[in-house]
């Protein structure tokens, strides 16, 4: 019986590290593509820019949560995080693991591919209350639509007894309510640029629900017609897939709306 169980386990351990080695293989292929996808040419490096004079947001503390949109998953971890860094001189603090979602349940991709599943909401609670921030932007997480989580119902009440986590609607009011109780600073939430997803269009229609309830502020990507009224030529530069941009995408397509906008919130209060 033991010889069994033994042989048993060693076979299994064989069957995981093969799989092991060829998710690390297609990790290293997928990763080698990307490099080389036109958008992500060493004219788009945040080294090689110029960076703008007395820009509004420089010095301002602002953290970023979010994942792989936030990372920069397809441009090699460079996103509009270090061009705000470059760009508008912002103390940027960047957490951003691929994979995660903002409902507060563990990614099982994530921590398979990436070493870490925990949500928004978990590892926004792990940054230090004594931390001096002026802003959290926060991503609207293209992986709760994608795992199917549930979008979940606005709570009656600002009390974070009445607040479902497990939803998205729960996460995204827990994040608000923890911000202003801890940091007492603006909340922002951005989007994606448009793709088709019926789940990701509802969460966008909540995102301005909350906005009525909590004052957030809304960096709209997902429904701006002029914004995605793109040629298919620019798009496939500036997207490597549906979701995730390249360096060219995030320096000539995103990060001036989303400058724009930020900065329109931060100094004029406009949300």
């Amino acid at each position: 019986m033991k010889k069994r169980v033994g042989k048993f386990l060693l076979i299994a351990l064989a069957v995981l590290l093969v799989l092991y080695l060829a998710v690390q293989g297609y990790i290293a292929l997928e990763e080698k593509k990307r490099s080389d996808a036109p958008g992500n040419g060493e004219e788009y490096r945040v080294e090689n820019l110029e960076a703008h004079p007395d820009s509004p947001l420089t010095g301002k503390k602002i953290l970023f949560l979010g994942s792989s949109v936030t990372f920069g998953a397809a441009s090699e971890g460079q996103s509009f995080v270090e061009l705000f860094e470059k760009l508008d001189g912002v103390n940027a603090v960047k957490d951003a693991k691929s994979g995660t979602t903002l409902a507060d349940r563990t990614s099982l991709p994530a921590l398979l591919f990436f070493g870490n599943g925990e949500s928004y909401v978990k590892r926004l609670k792990e940054h230090d209350a004594g931390e001096e921030i002026d802003c959290v932007v926060c991503q609207l997480s293209t992986n709760d639509a994608t795992l199917k989580r549930p979008l979940g119902e606005i709570a009656p009440s600002e009390d974070p007894a009445d607040f479902d986590g497990k939803t998205v609607t729960g996460a995204m009011e827990t994040i608000i309510r923890y911000c202003r109780d801890t940091w007492n600073c603006p909340v922002v939430f951005y989007t994606g640029s448009r793709y088709d997803s019926a789940e990701y269009g509802a969460m966008v229609e909540r995102l301005y629900e909350l906005r009525e309830k909590w004052g957030i502020g809304i960096i709209d990507l997902y429904t701006d017609d002029a914004f995605n009224d793109i040629e298919k030529e620019a798009y496939d530069l500036y997207m490597y897939d549906s979701i995730h941009p390249t360096k060219a995408g995030y320096v000539q397509w995103w990060m001036p709306k989303m400058e724009e906008d930020l900065i329109r919130i931060l100094t004029e209060g406009e949300m």
